[in-house]
């Protein structure tokens, strides 16, 4: 029998980890005690798939950014909504340019991981909970492929339903997307088809986050292409705006309020 990883904030405590990489104190991964080792996000899919990247980019600045996330930051404007915004990269380079910014996230401690680095505004709460706390914003920052906690055409309604409740007129989304289509690999292929053999979108991955023995619940996590995501908004408050697809398969997309 194979123990589980225990379910936790496994996203929290990798921020946590990412920042003592980034500073030199705090706990971190180390090799017998002494050598310290790069702090590792895992990412498993339901099909066994696992994947990992370094979790550094969660608190980097902009300097360190993919092109496509620098442009998107300059689309940002009014009062912004950071939407899983992590770390807070994202609201910590708005703050810099004088831009009001509330960083929005489930994981208690990636807020306050966002807090410590110096984000003034940081809210721990669903998109639908914080809906009904009154606020209002301009623009809705995806950054971080985020356009995935759309999670599904299920689910997709719901959220955007929420955002529109928190929208001024004439809001904004920004969203980074990434088009599941643009692959050759014959294991996210074979994942598209098993997907549709059970009804689901192709790019409608079933995934949790992985941090030494801690997990995240399993969550659904959308990757759709552009054609995709306008009719998943079709029926929505929103439509589909400007979409940057130079870096393609990754687009950022801007849905506007009708």
């Amino acid at each position: 029998m194979v123990d589980e990883p225990r379910v936790g904030d496994a996203f929290g405590e990798l921020m946590r980890a990412a920042l003592a990489e980034r500073t030199g104190r705090g706990p971190r991964p180390t090799f017998a005690g002494r050598v310290t080792r790069p702090v590792i996000e895992i990412v498993e899919r339901d099909d066994g798939f696992i994947n990992g990247a370094p979790a550094a980019r969660y608190v980097a600045g902009p300097a360190e950014w993919y092109d496509w996330d620098r442009r998107a930051l300059d689309r940002l404007d009014g009062h912004v909504l950071d939407v899983g915004a992590g770390a807070g990269r994202v609201a910590l380079a708005l703050q810099e340019r004088g831009t009001p910014v509330t960083a929005l996230d489930i994981s208690p401690g990636a807020v306050e991981v966002a807090t410590r680095l110096g984000v003034w505004d940081t809210v721990c709460a669903t998109v639908d909970d914080h809906a009904r706390s009154g606020s209002r914003y301009d623009t809705f920052a995806f950054f971080g492929n985020n356009l995935g906690l759309l999670e599904s055409p299920r689910r997709a309604p719901v959220l955007l339903a929420a955002l529109a409740e928190l929208a001024r007129p004439g809001a904004r989304i920004v969203a980074q997307g990434t088009d599941p289509y643009g692959t050759t690999d014959p294991a996210h292929l074979a994942y598209h088809q098993r997907n549709r053999d059970r009804g689901r979108m192709p790019g409608q991955l079933r995934i949790r986050v992985r941090y030494e023995d801690l997990t995240t619940a399993w969550f659904d996590y959308l990757l759709c292409s552009v054609d995709e995501l306008t009719g998943l908004v079709q029926d929505s408050p929103w439509r589909v705006g400007a979409v940057d697809d130079a870096d393609a398969p990754v687009y950022v997309a801007e849905l506007v309020l009708r």
